[in-house]
């Protein structure tokens, strides 16, 4: 088969599809000419650059095309349905990058509570304010409450549990005997934010508004740490830069925004706020599983 890579792979992942007799080709496609581009392939491996629509499947449509593998947990860059009713498959990489996710939101919970991003980046400046930044909060002993308990959020609970935090979880679908094996309750949305201390998001992009829009900041603890590893859509960015303004949001750690590249400077240069470039799934272990779930996927075809 040829396979086209339009963000790049794990390149151990990308020698394995070669040995096993496909063509890979890396290139990455401008909006314009992907559609035409995705007739020559038999599958396309995309990660977060690369958005598929449905005017790029119409171009495709009636070609070799029969599989888009989206590298990574979400597929919203995807039109899924439209290209499954064209016969074109949609399948992603849910289980490879679940600790990296989770990792990255549990360091912006300790730069959150301790000021590592501002304090960091004071020195920088030559500045020294201990003072200033000498009045930090402990994890331990202290109430997270996790948006989206699938394997991201999972591990996360764990991760929190082992430093000795309450964890509390809720989300739409409830997974048998899940709470018993982790000692990790469901519980409904308003509770949950009336009891944490820190809420960390992780669920996929939801039609109807942000998860967290104001109305919701409102019936959280004041102080409260909120932790956005997911989608940036999930969060209403002018909502939360108001609450970290007022003082009712303490501090904020985003790896998302609801446009990226990032174009809220307000907000993500907030002094209050942990920010990354969406890098949740950037490690070299991560990669590497990516690739190899890929490969096995293709490799079922």
């Amino acid at each position: 088969m040829r396979i086209l890579i339009t963000d790049g792979m794990d390149k151990t992942a990308m020698a394995k599809l070669t040995e096993m007799g496909h063509e890979v080709v890396e290139q990455f496609y401008e909006p314009d000419q992907l559609g035409k581009a995705l007739r020559d392939f038999d599958v396309v491996v995309v990660r977060s650059k690369t958005k598929v629509r449905a005017n790029h499947i119409d171009e495709a449509k009636g070609s070799r095309l029969k599989l888009i593998i989206r590298g990574g947990v979400g597929v919203d860059n995807i039109d899924v349905k439209y290209a499954e009713a064209a016969g074109i498959a949609v399948k992603n990489t849910p289980r490879a990058s679940s600790e990296s996710v989770a990792e990255l939101a549990m360091a912006h919970m300790f730069s959150c509570s301790r000021y590592i991003s501002i304090a960091g980046h004071s020195m920088r400046e030559d500045k020294w304010e201990k003072k200033a930044y000498g009045k930090g909060i402990e994890l331990c002993g202290k109430t997270l409450g996790i948006v989206g308990y699938g394997r991201i959020g999972q591990k996360l609970g764990v991760m929190a549990k082992a430093i000795g935090m309450n964890v509390i979880a809720f989300d739409i679908f409830h997974i048998p005997g899940i709470e018993e094996q982790l000692g990790i309750p469901y519980v409904e949305m308003d509770e949950l934010l009336a009891k944490s201390d820190f809420i960390s998001v992780h669920a996929p992009a939801v039609d109807g508004g942000a998860l967290i829009n104001a109305e919701r900041i409102a019936k959280m603890k004041d102080g409260v740490v909120v932790i956005n590893t997911s989608r940036g859509t999930n969060v209403d960015e002018a909502a939360l830069l108001a609450a970290l303004e007022s003082g009712k949001v303490r501090s904020a750690g985003l790896d998302v925004y609801a446009d990226e590249p990032a174009s809220n400077k307000a907000l993500y240069s907030h002094p209050m706020v942990s920010c990354t470039p969406h890098i949740g799934a950037a490690t070299v272990e991560a990669q590497k599983r990516i690739g190899m779930e890929i490969v096995d996927i293709i490799s079922k075809m």
